[in-house]
């Protein structure tokens, strides 16, 4: 099984665009807090980068703006690429399979 859920709030609005393919998709970034704090006491927070395919990339960008506390569930997908370094690295996606909008900021 390969599932995902984040709760956070958005950071970067997603902007829509269009693939090579002509599939409409859009990427957002939001924020999740850590529910610990480190050694220095400080409570810290991780950037999650989210891809969103058609409909839901759509509606997302619709109803969506920064601040807005949303819950992303979705997959993960991985994929290989060579870096400018002539290496293989690997890369890790979050695939957007359902947004919901938990609380709008005013």
């Amino acid at each position: 099984m390969n599932l995902v859920v984040f709760v956070g709030e958005i950071v970067e609005t997603p902007k829509l665009r269009e693939s090579s393919q002509g599939n409409v998709f859009a990427t957002m970034t939001i924020q999740t807090h850590r529910p610990f704090a480190n050694s220095e006491g400080v409570y810290e927070s991780d950037e999650m980068s989210i891809t969103l395919w058609k409909g839901i990339a759509q509606t997302t960008a619709e109803v969506s703006s920064v601040g807005d506390k949303v819950a992303v569930k979705g997959r993960l997908q991985s994929r290989n690429f060579e870096g400018k370094d002539g290496m293989i690295h690997r890369a890790y996606d979050i695939i957007a399979e359902n947004v919901t909008l938990l609380h709008k900021k005013e």
